[in-house]
């Protein structure tokens, strides 16, 4: 090998690789050759093209309370100017086009914001009197389609055949949807919650029982919850919901109402929006900014600067990226992975050397792929992770039979579907993304989502079947008729969702191995068998750059990520 070209070998072209590869090329000596098994870049973040229509696998918003992961994604795309050209803002400070100030370099492992995001003397909170040089204007972005929308979230829950608000809210929509005699059990049973706290709360069923009662839980978690994960609440870590709803409660929920509902709005510039929303929950945030035409096209973005090349420490640099390569063997010496084997659809086999090797691949393909001798309590725990596979089913229809009051397209983006008759578990509206995934905007764009395990007869079924399947239930259920629907397409993304059952309550046991190697970094969601969200996945990525170039990562932090108190969406 060189020893003037370290290389990183990186696995995977998903959010965590990619964001490892742009910022290896920007603030590392190291080039960075990504490897992606398939032929599409953006992992479960891409977007998927059909006739013109794009669809989001899952759903992303756009939306961080890491000022360092927000400043990334503006940087790249600059949120464009609204229709009448009002100002946006971002955390407090008004801007033409919402690209925030640039941030001062944070310390290793850091990179997460501030821990007091109040308004200081050095952070004032926006007011018409502020002097020109706290304004951020930003110059307009160099290509017009590559721009950030700020889009308005609304989700909800439809459950006896009514909506209801996601999270719950003490309406008198909810009132009256849930009729006096459920609501009193609700009510009794929260305050019951309140009283005696389930310890320690062992299984995702104590986690939400403590926040929000019995009744709650069993009318509007228990039912989803149990279609997302294929397994009894009671059988699932607490640690999902710590990881996935932490700092969010009915009491929460209902503070969060009332000062919406009641609270002077803070002084802001005309027009504006306030994209950071940093004192909000992340389950109540109610803007996000969202990429023109899906997820995909920021990763892809990021991808053609990786390969064109990008300003670094020593001038110009580029990485590789290699598609529809898929690693099959790691080889190891000692405590050091030395390098991977990688094969393609024609079955040629090539080998990539390196000094660094990031790993987002699925941890139970990790470990079976390594030649070092793997300990058998490690290869256990490896062999009984689990993964939630996922299927969305995309329908062209003329119109929904559900309406909003003024008889418009509904306007939520998620709706939660807690119908227990039906195995559909949510529903996006691809139109409220972002007008531009729909190529006729005459026509209603919708994904269908369902939870499975590849095993499923749902998972093998033909895509034919499936879209039949599919329009059958939102018939059922009242969303559309069946006659409404012109056109549809499936796609199925196996291990989307790492399972926090299975041998997980013995993870440590394979952390600590894959820890040993002191030049393997785990990162990302299936990398770190971690359910992050792509903010999450970028920043441990990010923190293994901080670390490379500091001359030292501190792997125990990584594994803070997304659960130190620092980053909660927890309000202290």
């Amino acid at each position: 090998m060189s020893t003037t070209q370290r290389r990183a070998i990186i696995i995977g072209a998903g959010p965590a690789g990619l964001t490892a590869g742009l910022e290896l090329l920007r603030r590392t000596d190291i080039q960075p050759v990504l490897l992606e098994a398939s032929e599409e870049i953006g992992g479960i973040s891409r977007t998927i093209r059909y006739k013109g229509n794009r669809m989001d696998i899952g759903g992303h918003r756009f939306f961080s309370k890491s000022d360092r992961v927000m400043q990334w994604w503006m940087d790249l795309m600059p949120p464009g100017a609204g229709a009448h050209g009002e100002t946006i803002s971002y955390q407090g400070k008004a801007r033409a086009l919402a690209v925030p100030a640039h941030l001062p370099e944070e310390p290793v492992l850091r990179g997460i914001g501030p821990k007091d995001h109040t308004a200081s003397a050095e952070r004032p909170a926006y007011s018409p009197e502020l002097k020109p040089e706290a304004l951020v204007v930003a110059a307009p972005p160099p290509d017009p389609d590559l721009i950030m929308l700020i889009r308005p979230r609304k989700s909800r829950i439809y459950y006896l055949r009514k909506f209801f608000d996601y999270p719950i809210t003490l309406t008198a929509t909810t009132i009256q949807n849930l009729g006096p005699v459920r609501m009193a059990k609700v009510g009794t049973s929260y305050l019951l919650s309140r009283v005696k706290q389930i310890s320690p709360e062992n299984s995702l069923e104590d986690f939400l029982i403590n926040r929000f009662g019995r009744e709650l839980y069993l009318t509007f978690f228990k039912s989803y919850t149990e279609k997302v994960w294929g397994t009894p609440c009671d059988q699932i870590s607490a640690e999902w919901g710590a990881q996935r709803i932490k700092g969010l409660s009915l009491t929460t929920a209902l503070k969060h109402f009332v000062k919406k509902t009641f609270s002077p709005k803070p002084k802001a510039a005309p027009g504006s929006e306030d994209v950071a929303q940093k004192g909000t929950d992340t389950s109540l945030i109610e803007r996000f900014m969202y990429p023109k035409f899906g997820p995909g096209q920021l990763w892809e973005h990021v991808a053609e600067l990786i390969r064109a090349g990008v300003e670094g420490p020593n001038g110009q640099a580029r990485g590789e990226i290699h598609m529809g390569w898929k690693v099959v063997a790691i080889h190891c010496e000692g405590a050091r992975v030395t390098s991977i084997d990688a094969v393609n659809d024609a079955g040629e086999t090539q080998t990539f050397t390196g000094d660094y090797f990031f790993s987002t691949m699925p941890m139970r393909e990790l470990i079976q792929a390594m030649d070092a001798p793997v300990p058998a309590n490690v290869r256990e725990v490896s062999d009984g992770l689990q993964y939630r596979d996922f299927i969305t089913v995309g329908l062209l229809a003329d119109r929904l039979k559900v309406k909003e009051i003024d008889g418009g397209l509904l306007k939520d983006t998620w709706i939660y579907v807690q119908e227990p008759d039906v195995l559909l578990g949510r529903l996006q509206i691809f139109n409220n993304w972002s007008p531009y995934l729909v190529s006729d905007p005459s026509k209603v764009w919708i994904g269908l989502e369902y939870f499975c395990y590849d095993t499923d007869d749902l998972w093998k079924m033909e895509d034919e079947a499936l879209k039949r399947f599919a329009i059958a239930e939102v018939a059922k259920i009242g969303i559309l008729e069946a006659g409404a629907v012109s056109d549809g397409h499936v796609v199925r993304v196996p291990k989307t969702y790492p399972a926090y059952f299975g041998t997980y309550e013995r993870f440590d046991e394979l952390r600590d191995y894959t820890d040993s190697f002191e030049n393997l970094f785990l990162v990302g969601r299936n990398g770190m068998h971690k359910y992050n969200n792509q903010d999450h996945s970028m920043l441990t990525a990010m923190s293994v750059v901080d670390g490379l170039a500091a001359g030292h990562v501190d792997k125990p932090s990584l594994w803070k990520i997304n659960t130190e108190q620092e980053y909660h969406e927890e309000k202290k």
